[in-house]
């Protein structure tokens, strides 16, 4: 568990679900709470929760730490490559501020 307190903006966290499935959650500064795989696909490391968060064009991304591909928030698409993509995830802040973030 995560509060939404303990997560700055424009900064991810890696987490483990309960499915052993590794996340990247991020908060933007509008305070927007987002969760793709952790895994960056281009190199295969799980480091995406320490990328940079930012915008392309209006559209939030994080970009990798590795090979800095960029991908968008909403979709897990990579916006430097449109047929590479990382899985997104459900996620929402709870009446307490804790970070929930759905394995379905």
């Amino acid at each position: 568990m995560c509060g939404l307190n303990l997560l700055q903006p424009n900064r991810g966290v890696a987490a483990l679900l309960a499915d052993g499935t590794q996340v990247a959650v991020f908060r933007t500064n509008d305070d927007e709470v987002f969760a793709l795989s952790n895994v960056d696909p281009f190199s295969g490391a799980a480091v995406l929760s320490r990328g940079i968060v930012g915008d392309r064009g209006g559209v939030p991304v994080a970009v990798s730490p590795v090979y800095k591909q960029a991908f968008d928030l909403h979709t897990g698409e990579c916006v430097d490559d449109p047929t590479v993509s990382v899985r997104t995830f459900a996620v929402r802040v709870d009446a307490a501020g804790v970070i929930l973030v759905s394995t379905g």
